[in-house]
């Protein structure tokens, strides 16, 4: 272990957290929008004087955790992420090529892709992560509809309505989702034993972004 990594062990010991604060504060994870709905008001720490809301890291770290537990007591096969957006789509995507089996959804969710059994692609997961509730409502309802658990992530301005499971963070930025994908596929990985703990885990976060759209 290099003298970079000794220190970033060392301080995610002494906070708590799965990665470092400092990381967490790089990614902007926390940072939320002009919009508070009160489904996330627990969840939020203070309005800044620009009127962006930002949200908990403490919080957001502790929801991430029971996430990705939650997620990966789960086969690969059973889980399928809902992914529309371009920033979630690269990085669920990526995460899929490392995890393999994870089926991932991107650009559009089909109305009928959970409950019409005759449409060529019929999926029936275990379990869904939707990455952006307001543009993947359809997959919210549909997976209400025949009772798959849906785990979502929400920033300061969505509703909850139809989640069973709240992760409060950036949805809409480049390096926040690639870094909330990239721990779900350490995750995966220490699950699975192909690496022996989080320290094995050496595939950059930048890896995860998508660069361009």
């Amino acid at each position: 272990m290099d003298t970079e990594e000794a220190k970033e062990k060392q301080e995610k010991q002494k906070e708590g957290l799965l990665i470092s604060l400092e990381k967490y504060l790089q990614s902007g994870i926390h940072i939320g929008t002009k919009i508070k709905t009160g489904h996330m008001k627990d969840f939020i720490y203070k309005k800044r004087r620009d009127n962006i809301y930002i949200l908990d890291i403490s919080k957001i770290d502790e929801r991430i955790r029971y996430a990705l537990n939650i997620i990966t007591s789960y086969p690969p096969e059973e889980v399928l992420v809902v992914a529309t957006r371009a920033y979630a789509e690269n990085a669920a995507k990526k995460m899929k090529e490392l995890v393999g089996g994870i089926d991932v959804i991107g650009k559009r969710f089909v109305p009928g892709t959970l409950t019409n059994p005759a449409l060529k692609n019929f999926k029936e997961p275990s379990i869904i992560l939707v990455c952006d509730p307001r543009a993947e409502k359809e997959a919210i309802r549909e997976a209400n509809m025949v009772n798959i658990p849906v785990v979502a992530l929400l920033d300061t301005e969505n509703l909850a309505q139809g989640v069973d499971f709240i992760v409060p963070m950036n949805n809409k930025g480049r390096k926040s989702l690639s870094l909330f994908f990239w721990l779900l596929t350490r995750e995966f990985l220490v699950k699975q034993g192909k690496i022996e703990s989080y320290d094995k885990f050496k595939v950059p976060i930048t890896s995860f972004e998508k660069l361009e759209i």
